[in-house]
């Protein structure tokens, strides 16, 4: 879990710091907004695509190789990104190149992994592995303060570098597929192998056996059942629509309100350590079920966003940061709380593959929701017409996820003591 947390952490940033190097490039360049933030889209689209590759490369060969080459790949695309002078050099390096090593680096091939480690309380294993993710906003000041003391470029070759020296060996030396690599067992098995003389057993517990539960599950499989698409379509609003939205133009939200760059990229931050907040939480949907906490934290992300269309130049520094806080924790909680029930509802060793076509949904979503922000805003002077999108596709979130309804397929085991 540790070396996990730390390469999502950085992994992420090389992306997410994208909104503190946006305004600099546009500033840089004169581009607009809609076709500088094209190349955010891309690098979403393309890591949507790469992900189911990524996941059944991480299914089939040594995680250790494909994490490996990823963030070798994802670093030295950032790194490049320093001698980007043209729109299309930053299309394939930042939109092709980066996005190739992060889907080889992200969530999907360590989805695949923790799976395998852990059996219960996946809310929280999830929780403790996204937390990561919102570890890599609060990298916005530093990266900031590169930028404003050394230039963009400079910022670009530091963080790109940085990341290969530090992920490279912890993935080469450290990652291993299973626990009994190590000569260990998955929390929640009934004993081990030598104790058994076979394969261990899963430990479950009488009256939360379903005929789902029970299903041994391909990709096939389950692009056969509604279930799958209503989450690919979820997967589509959540992380594609309304997170990639907020990621990217978010500084911009403050900015446009008056705010300087630090502050901007310091409010930015306080978001991402709300959404590890919210993260670390999550692990409630242990107990209560994963719908129970994934509804209201959708709903609280999207009446935080309302709090965006009070924002102008004249509105007080504690409105923004209340915002961040809510939309933050909100968005935390039902982030981990949605890849909680994907594994609690596809389990099995072709994880990584499912998971892998479930994180195209969010690519899609991605590819259109940033350029369209940008668009929107060059066309109308402002992002209320994005505010509105963002909490469509909020409490839409919410009700396909009651539709879902995970607990009736696939309750998750109960909370116990390890």
């Amino acid at each position: 879990m540790g070396i996990a947390f730390v390469t999502m952490t950085l992994g992420y940033a090389l992306r997410n710091t994208f909104a503190v190097f946006y305004p600099a490039i546009v500033e840089e360049f004169g581009w607009t907004r809609g076709n500088t933030a094209i190349m955010f889209s891309l690098t979403l689209l393309v890591y949507g695509l790469a992900a189911p590759i990524a996941g059944r490369l991480v299914d089939r060969f040594n995680p250790r190789v494909t994490l490996s080459a990823g963030a070798c790949i994802a670093g030295g695309g950032i790194a490049l990104c320093s001698l980007a002078t043209t729109q299309w050099q930053f299309y394939l390096l930042y939109g092709v190149m980066v996005a190739i090593g992060l889907s080889m680096i992200g969530i999907t091939p360590f989805s695949a992994i923790v799976t395998k480690w852990f059996l219960r309380k996946r809310g929280l294993v999830f929780g403790v592995m996204n937390a990561g993710f919102s570890i890599s906003l609060l990298t916005a000041p530093f990266v900031q303060s590169l930028i404003s003391n050394l230039g963009w470029q400079a910022a670009y070759a530091i963080i790109g570098l940085l990341s290969i020296a530090v992920l490279l060996p912890l993935c080469a030396l450290f990652i291993r597929r299973t626990p009994q690599e190590k000569g260990l067992q998955p929390d929640g098995m009934l004993q081990t192998p030598a104790e058994s003389g076979s394969q261990p057993v899963p430990q479950t517990t009488p009256g939360l056996e379903t005929a789902w539960s029970t299903t041994s599950w391909t990709l096939s499989r389950a692009l056969r059942t509604p279930q799958f698409w209503l989450l690919f379509l979820t997967n589509f609003l959540l992380m594609g629509v309304a997170e990639q939205i907020v990621i990217t133009h978010q500084v911009y939200f403050y900015r446009d309100a008056g705010y300087q760059p630090m502050t901007a990229a310091t409010i930015y931050s306080v978001c991402g350590l709300a959404f590890m907040a919210g993260n670390l939480c999550s692990f409630v949907s242990d107990r209560l079920g994963r719908e129970r906490i994934f509804i209201p934290s959708c709903l609280l992300s999207a009446g935080a966003v309302s709090l965006l269309f009070l924002m102008n130049d004249s509105s007080p520094l504690w409105l923004p940061f209340l915002f961040a806080i809510c939309f933050g924790f909100g968005f935390g909680v039902a982030v981990t709380v949605f890849f909680a029930t994907v594994a609690d509802l596809y389990h099995g060793k072709h994880f990584g593959s499912i998971q892998g076509f479930l994180v195209l949904g969010f690519s899609l979503g991605g590819a259109i929701s940033p350029w369209l922000a940008g668009f929107l805003h060059d066309r109308t002077g402002s992002y209320f017409t994005t505010f509105f999108i963002i909490m469509g596709a909020l409490v839409t979130c919410a009700a396909l996820m009651r539709i879902v309804a995970p607990r009736k397929l696939s309750p998750a085991p109960p909370h116990t003591q390890s």
